[in-house]
């Protein structure tokens, strides 16, 4: 406040009175603040000179605490580490008193067994003096027998041994009479036992299969989608799966017919997916079947694997693995084949181990007795010993392979497992409700319709529908013209005609389809 009061003290002075009175006040005023400067300065130093001591000291005295602090830790570690070596010495010490009691008492021990063997010597020698006593004993009474018998003692031995021998032989035959006469009585008792019990320990339903599917539908319309433009997507769908799709007056309902089971599996299949895509045309329906065909593949592989898993059957080659799956699909006398083959393992299982035989193996063989009806191919060949030497071809048991061929008495029975095969095979077949052979026959009369076709040279596939009464052959454009598709379609009539039994009639339709494709780029 002084300053400026100054400074404007010196500036009216100035104004009024010159410019050296002016410069004298303005000196003034600059001394002034230089005095307050240096001031201020040696002010701050003087603080900073107390902090600095003030630090100091607090310094000291937290590296003062610091170290008593260390100390009493390290005092403390001492002292802990004393203790510790004070009981390890103790324990040392307990140690060295222990062995040394032990070792006395060893020693005692070691006089008390000297003392003993002492005495059994003493006992050894009299015993020896005692047998050679009994010995000369013995001779005197031996020659004295045998002086008043007129044997030697040998001869009277082997004597006496020929006696006993042919007592124990009469004895034997005696026994062996008698077990075999109650094994003859028992036997079959024995025999029906175990068959009730092991019928009684598994549970069995009626399988039957039949030769159409139901596909339901949310509404007619759908109908007409799928038979399409003047019929193209309903004959699409047949020439793509080989299966009769009859649209007719049933509400909400599609019904898919043909003997083969993975054909109508594919056909349904196929045939959700283009009503639930809303897609359906030729080309399409082929895509979608060729992925469902794909599919039904990979399930088989899968319920094979769940089969062989739930049956606890290990080491199964892969291709055998698929055949199993592939058992699903197929039937026997209207029995589906995987159930019966899971029977017939479960039934197996059960009556080995009522037996005593090895379980797993007739499990196994149970399970694969019927893999020779899956194939399509070597027709002449009884299945028992195609499914032998499919068993043989994937390195399986000899029993398992045997059990397999022997099971219908294609070929001698070698080990105990057969018997049970067979068995057990009967016994899931003959069941009431279990087989129709109708079916049988039905299905066997449709595959060899379709084999006769495809006998034919340039024949690409064949589908036997509407129950057998239509076969439709699908040949390759590149080998046949329509003129032979016409001379065809006549030869494999005649050879219907002349080589099969069936009623009513067979329409045979060849067709023959060229496409022509080309992609723009």
């Amino acid at each position: 406040m002084n300053n400026i009061l100054y400074l404007i003290i010196g500036l009216l002075v100035g104004v009024g009175a010159g410019v050296p009175i002016g410069r004298f006040f303005l000196r003034k005023l600059f001394k002034d603040q230089e005095a307050a400067a240096q001031n201020k300065v040696k002010k701050i130093l003087k603080e900073a000179e107390n902090e600095a001591e003030l630090l100091k000291k607090n310094r000291l005295l937290e590296a003062k605490e610091k170290f008593l602090q260390m100390k009493a830790e390290h005092e403390q570690e001492i002292s802990g580490k004393n203790n510790a070596i004070s009981q390890r010495e103790n324990g040392i010490k307990q140690k060295e008193q222990s062995l040394n009691q032990k070792l006395e008492n060893a020693n005692r021990k070691d006089q008390e067994l000297e003392n003993v063997r002492k005495n059994l010597e003493k006992q050894t020698e009299l015993a020896l003096k005692k047998q050679e006593e009994v010995e000369a004993l013995k001779s005197q009474h031996i020659e004295q027998l045998e002086n008043i018998a007129g044997l030697s003692a040998e001869e009277a031995k082997n004597q006496l041994v020929d006696n006993l021998r042919e007592e124990a032989r009469t004895k034997a035959m005696m026994q062996i009479k008698d077990i075999v006469d109650e094994a003859k009585l028992t036997a079959v008792k024995e025999a029906k036992k175990v068959v009730i019990q092991t019928i009684q320990r598994t549970a069995t339903e009626s399988a039957i299969e039949n030769t159409v599917s139901i596909f339901n539908i949310d509404n007619d319309e759908v109908k007409g989608r799928i038979i399409g433009r003047e019929g193209r997507n309903i004959r699409a769908l047949e020439a793509a799966t080989g299966i009769e799709i009859i649209v007719d007056d049933t509400p909400e309902a599609i019904i898919l017919s043909g003997f083969d089971p993975v054909r109508r599996e594919i056909a349904r299949l196929a045939m959700h997916r283009l009503v639930t895509d809303g897609r359906i045309h030729p080309a399409r329906i082929e895509e979608v079947v060729a992925k469902t065909k794909k599919q039904i593949e990979e399930e088989i592989v899968e319920i094979g694997e769940r089969t062989v898993i739930d049956l606890g059957i290990h080491g199964l080659h892969p291709e055998l693995i698929r055949m199993v799956g592939r058992m699903r699909y197929r039937s026997s006398y209207g029995q589906n084949l995987l159930q019966h083959s899971r029977e017939v393992a479960n039934f197996c299982a059960t009556m080995a181990a009522e037996l005593g035989l090895n379980v797993k193996l007739a499990k196994r063989a149970g399970l694969l007795h019927d893999i020779g009806k899956v194939p399509d191919d070597n027709p002449e060949l009884p299945h028992a010993i195609l499914g032998m030497q499919l068993a043989e071809k994937y390195k399986e048991n000899p029993e398992v392979c045997n059990a397999i061929g022997a099971h219908h008495d294609e070929i001698e029975m070698t080990s105990m497992i057969s018997p049970i095969i067979q068995a057990c095979d009967a016994i899931s077949g003959a069941r009431p409700g279990a087989r129709r052979e109708v079916v049988e026959s039905y299905i066997k009369r449709l595959k060899e319709l379709e084999e006769l076709a495809l006998s034919y040279p340039g024949v690409e596939k064949t589908f036997a529908i509407q129950a057998g009464r239509e076969l439709r052959v699908v040949v390759e454009s590149e080998k046949i013209t329509d003129a032979q598709s016409e001379i065809l379609a006549a030869d494999i009539s005649n050879r219907i005609q002349t080589e099969m039994t069936y009623p009513g009639q067979i329409k045979v339709t060849v067709i023959r389809e060229t496409r022509s494709v080309a992609f723009a780029k």
